[in-house]
């Protein structure tokens, strides 16, 4: 412990206790939990509904007497195209016709967890550090348990694909096995040598649609071990086909929460008070009731809404009943906020990684150190948070955007007093999230109201109640303190960052339904790894170590596009830069002479700089690097920005991305592109300031969002790449920043720390 503590500084470094004891307990109690679990019966069957002339097949497949093939989605497709990806790679497998594929939202089951996500959230939450492997085993099994139990079908963390593909391809693989045995019985032939291609199945020159056999397919007995296609000569896996979802989008036949309409329904507005432990003391209820067109009013605790026969007259209502409420405690401010965030990183903190002896190479050596800060980053999805809710007899009909649909069916039967099984939730399309469509406040409300009028409602948080409510991603500040070698290079590195520890607090919201406030002050002085995943870097550096230290800003934060790395990789690739110039060196060698224990990374560096004509990071060449890995896929960005009588104009960004396999390229760029744009957004605004509880925005107008004619040239180019899938959602958000920073100290000799990016001084 006193080796660790010793570090950097004795007062600034601290590690939970864990004694002989405490893990003595640890392991009795997890293995305990393991036997007890064993004997739990577990015996999940598919709960999927099938019309008349359709076959289940098994939790992700039913075909139809007529051919088609309904490919069953457990993901919320938001945009980043699930609903054709995993199709595609069921199709693909099945042999099937591409022009018979259709879609449905998986209903809630344990069938559909996503474990990878609670294994990955398992091995940064609870390091193996300190604990031996048996204990470590067995709390990520038990965690892994409670998930499955809990139908825990979080869509986040790029998780789509690399999660499912693999049950997908299974789920295919056996029923395109079933296909293949009732088409042998009529043949009288061996089921192994048959085949399928097309919707069809083979036999030399005989063969059979799916349509033909569904109905005595599914009544076989599926092999025990999935027999996989054989290579096709030409295979829909790897194709730009077109997406599924797009022609319903362009002609408006989609549809999302918003587009629900039920007899007699009614729409709500929603006023909600300042961020912290807020209540509502009154209305104006006379000038209320008086509003056009206003049907009733609902109330509680925390917000009022108003009900009327469409949305705009129910905000004017709530305009003329003037809800005052009072906040306990000291209200939330960016003053507030910027100051508990220095007193964070001055203060302790937590080791969360180290490598090498960090102490003894940094002890009585000249050390260079920069710091840098991020101001809270809003969602600003173009759909705000909607849902419907309509009350059935005894029982509820829900229908909502939601990453986490048995939560959100949880959570609406905790507020009503209803069971779970009287909720019945309708999964909708996302207008965009972000993980907005992780907070499920819009469900609830809307539940509530419509239980209390006894009609169909449809809640619609207006923009400025959105920017207001929904948790953004962390502010942060970090120091980053490096010893060098004879050379210039690296030789010990430091990054403490203070952030909120924001996974404690989306766990006791998601899970345990606290209140944002309450999940806030629940949090505070918590160790979270995952707030500063991404700063433990590839770089072969020979001693580092990542400390977190926990700020209590008031402010209550949630998951983001991109997470920690979103501003991990911006504190790291800034300071990479800023030595590279302090040693005298171009910014792509001096990265490049650490990369050898990352050569996947190395390779998409070397080739953003080919593409891009890099002229080594020249004065006046206002060209900027930078690169960054997560959840298996690496990106290199080389942007081209300066200033402009307008402000920052980013004139160029070339990113190339080791991605793994790419189910379908088109949509793999539409990732990365978005993702860059999005990354674009949050370097130059998509934030707000903080004053009395509020946020001081309203509109979308007002985040400093980069218009159409600031928009950069962009090209994307993939490595070719047999690996496994690796994370495409994200990828492309945290190197932008750093990358746009860097360009700007290449153009102007000035260093920009803060994002948004600016030159106003720490």
């Amino acid at each position: 412990m006193a080796g660790i503590r010793d570090t950097i500084d004795t007062k600034k470094s601290r590690l939970p206790q864990v004694g002989r004891r405490t893990l003595l307990v640890g392991a009795t109690a997890a293995g305990g939990l393991a036997i007890a679990w064993n004997l739990w019966p577990r015996d999940y069957q598919p709960n999927l509904a099938a019309a008349p002339d359709e076959h289940v097949f098994n939790a992700f497949l039913k075909i139809g007497d007529d051919g088609h093939i309904s490919a069953v989605v457990p993901q919320c497709e938001m945009g980043q195209g699930v609903t054709t990806l995993l199709p595609q790679i069921m199709a693909d497998e099945l042999g099937a016709d591409w022009r018979t594929i259709a879609v449905e939202t998986a209903p809630i089951s344990p069938l559909y967890t996503n474990t990878l996500l609670v294994d990955d959230d398992s091995a940064v939450f609870t390091p193996r550090a300190g604990v031996p492997d048996f204990v470590a085993d067995v709390r990520s099994w038990a965690r892994r348990e409670w998930a499955v139990r809990h139908a825990v079908m979080l869509t986040a963390n790029s998780s789509s694909v690399r999660m499912f593909e693999g049950p997908c391809r299974a789920a295919a693989a056996q029923a395109r096995a079933l296909l293949m045995m009732a088409a042998a019985r009529r043949w009288d032939a061996d089921w192994e040598e048959c085949d399928t291609q097309d919707g069809f199945v083979t036999l030399g020159n005989r063969k059979l649609s799916f349509g033909e056999l569904a109905a005595a397919a599914a009544l076989l007995e599926p092999p025990a071990v999935p027999v996989y296609r054989a290579s096709s000569a030409d295979p829909l896996y790897g194709k730009e086909l077109t997406r599924l979802d797009l022609p319903a989008k362009v002609d408006g036949s989609a549809n999302f929460a918003g587009d629900i309409r039920l007899p007699d329904m009614v729409f709500a507005a929603i006023r909600q008070g300042p961020l912290g432990a807020t209540r509502l003391k009154s209305i104006d209820r006379k000038a209320g009731l008086a509003a056009p067109g206003l049907l009733h009013v609902v109330h509680n605790d925390r917000w009022v809404a108003a009900v009327a026969r469409n949305w705009w007259a129910a905000n004017r209502a709530l305009d003329r009943f003037a809800p005052v409420f009072e906040t306990a405690g000291e209200p939330i401010s960016i003053a507030r906020i910027d100051a508990a965030l220095k007193t964070a990183l001055n203060g302790e903190g937590y080791r969360i990684a180290e490598r090498g002896e960090v102490a003894e190479a940094m002890a009585g050596r000249a050390q260079v150190t920069a710091d840098y800060a991020v101001a809270p980053a809003l969602h600003a999805a173009i759909e705000t948070r909607t849902a419907t809710a309509a009350i059935d007899g005894e029982r509820l009909r829900v229908w909502v955007a939601t990453q986490a649909p048995a939560q959100c069916r949880d959570a609406v039967a905790a507020a009503t007093g209803l069971a779970p099984g009287q909720v019945t939730l309708f999964p909708m399309m996302a207008g965009g999230s972000f993980d907005a469509c992780l907070d499920h406040s819009v469900a609830v409300q809307a539940a509530i109201i419509a239980r209390q009028v006894k009609r169909p409602v449809q809640l619609a948080w207006s923009r400025a109640e959105e920017i207001m409510r929904l948790p953004p991603r962390a502010p942060a500040r970090a120091r980053l303190t490096a010893t060098l070698n004879v050379a210039g290079g690296i030789d010990a590195l430091v990054t403490r960052i203070a952030v909120p520890p924001t996974n404690h607090e989306v766990r006791d919201r998601l899970f345990g339904g606290a209140t944002a406030d309450a999940a806030q002050r629940a949090a505070v002085g918590k160790s979270d790894a995952a707030a500063v995943e991404g700063a433990a870097t590839r770089y072969a550096i020979p001693h580092s170590a990542v400390d977190h230290c926990p700020a209590d800003i008031g402010l209550p934060t949630g998951r983001w596009r991109g997470n920690a790395d979103s501003y991990t990789a911006f504190f790291t690739e800034c300071f990479i830069d800023e030595l590279a110039t302090r040693a005298g060196s171009d910014a792509l060698s001096y990265r490049m002479a650490m990369l050898g224990d990352a050569p996947l990374l190395a390779r998409c560096l070397l080739t953003a700089t080919s593409l891009g004509g890099w002229e080594g990071g020249l004065s006046g060449s206002a060209q900027g690097l930078a690169c960054h890995s997560m959840r298996g896929s690496h990106i290199a960005l080389m942007a081209t920005a300066r200033p402009s009588d307008k402000g920052l104009q980013v004139e160029q960004l070339i990113a190339v991305v080791d991605a793994g396999r790419l189910v379908n390229p088109a949509i793999a760029r539409q990732q990365v592109e978005g993702g860059l744009i999005f990354g674009l957004a949050a370097a130059v605004g998509a934030t707000t300031d903080y004053d009395g509880g509020v946020a001081t925005a309203r509109k979308l107008g007002q985040l400093g969002l980069p218009r159409l004619a600031q928009c950069p040239r962009i090209l994307v180019e993939f490595v070719d790449s047999d690996r496994d899938p690796g994370g495409l959602g994200e990828i492309g958000v945290p190197a932008v920043a750093p990358a746009i920073a860097n360009a700007m100290f290449a153009a102007t000799g000035r260093r920009i720390r803060r994002i948004p990016l600016s030159g106003d001084p720490l």
